[in-house]
């Protein structure tokens, strides 16, 4: 059985090979080197070592992305099985619909799609393109991320893509950069689409919901979609992860999550890590649904 000392240095392992920033890494060496000598962490339950280690590594390095995780699921410590948390990720999605949670039509025509994760552009195609046939012919659209945690890059830039015009140019949206590879990764909008796109001479008003709860790849969509002029943004600033990150399990029970890339916005040069996404109509988050009909209603009018 592994003791709490070797599933640290595992993870300290994992960190220093993989992390986007590898010139933090001394710190984070410095901050949990000492703890471990001392024996701060002998004697925690596996949750428990979890929550401290990660209060410990993002006290130092306060990327929320970077943490260790308990699972009740056992884990393969094989390293041909070691994917990246990929195949667990494409099991869940598959689980949960692709990360549509509902889809509504509301008073006064409005379309509602509720995002609880964000689908690889792949395995996700037919649920995204279904969702958004069935708000296809509404006259506003709400978006409602306040309970998305995350998600694909690539499914992130699907969904953008759905609300720039056919006749439009591809849109380069935002850049990957990923530490393991050092190459980067552009996104543009894809020209062939699983649905009809929200986007038209019309301008139908597209309202993007976000809480405190709102994450990476949730957090994707609403910083490009604002970050283009494509949606208004209502709700609560998001929490601020925009580091694409790899799972390794260390132990049968304990992942350490490891930020491997990192988004470049084409339009702001930046990314929202650290800061979120700042809402354009910044109201509590319970509210953002509500306010989003108001401003559906006002422009509605003549």
């Amino acid at each position: 059985m592994l003791t709490n000392e070797h599933i640290i240095e595992a993870a300290l392992d994992r960190i220093t090979a993989g992390y986007v920033f590898p010139e933090k890494t001394a710190a984070i060496e410095a901050a949990i080197r000492p703890r471990i000598a001392s024996g701060a962490y002998e004697g925690l339950g596996g949750p428990e070592l979890c929550e401290t280690v990660t209060r410990h590594l993002q006290e130092v390095c306060p990327d929320k992305h970077l943490r260790l995780l308990w699972t009740d699921e056992p884990q393969s410590l094989e390293p041909v099985d070691d994917d990246g948390g990929i195949a667990a990720f494409l099991t869940l999605l598959r689980a949960e619909n692709q990360g549509v949670h509902r889809v509504e039509r509301l008073d006064g025509n409005v379309g509602l799609i509720e995002l609880r994760r964000i689908a690889t552009a792949t395995e996700g195609a037919a649920a995204i393109g279904a969702a958004m046939q069935l708000v296809a012919h509404s006259t506003a659209l709400v978006l409602d991320l306040r309970a998305c945690l995350g998600g694909a890059p690539d499914g992130a830039a699907l969904w953008n893509s759905f609300f720039f015009p056919e006749d439009h140019d591809q849109v380069h949206l935002h850049d990957v950069y990923d530490r393991g590879t050092d190459s980067t990764r552009q996104y543009w909008t894809s020209p062939h689409l699983p649905g009809p796109r929200y986007a038209d001479h019309r301008r139908r008003p597209v309202y993007v919901l976000t809480s405190e709860i709102t994450f990476s790849g949730g957090e994707d969509v609403a910083y490009t979609l604002q970050a283009h002029g494509r949606a208004v943004v209502i709700g609560a600033t998001t929490r601020g992860g925009a580091h694409p990150t790899a799972r390794h399990a260390v132990s049968e029970h304990t992942l350490v999550t490891v930020p491997a890339a990192r988004s470049i916005s084409t339009v702001t040069g930046t990314n929202w890590e650290g800061v979120g996404v700042v809402p354009d109509i910044r109201v509590p988050a319970d509210q953002a649904l509500d306010q989003a009909l108001e401003e559906a209603l006002k422009a509605a009018r003549p």
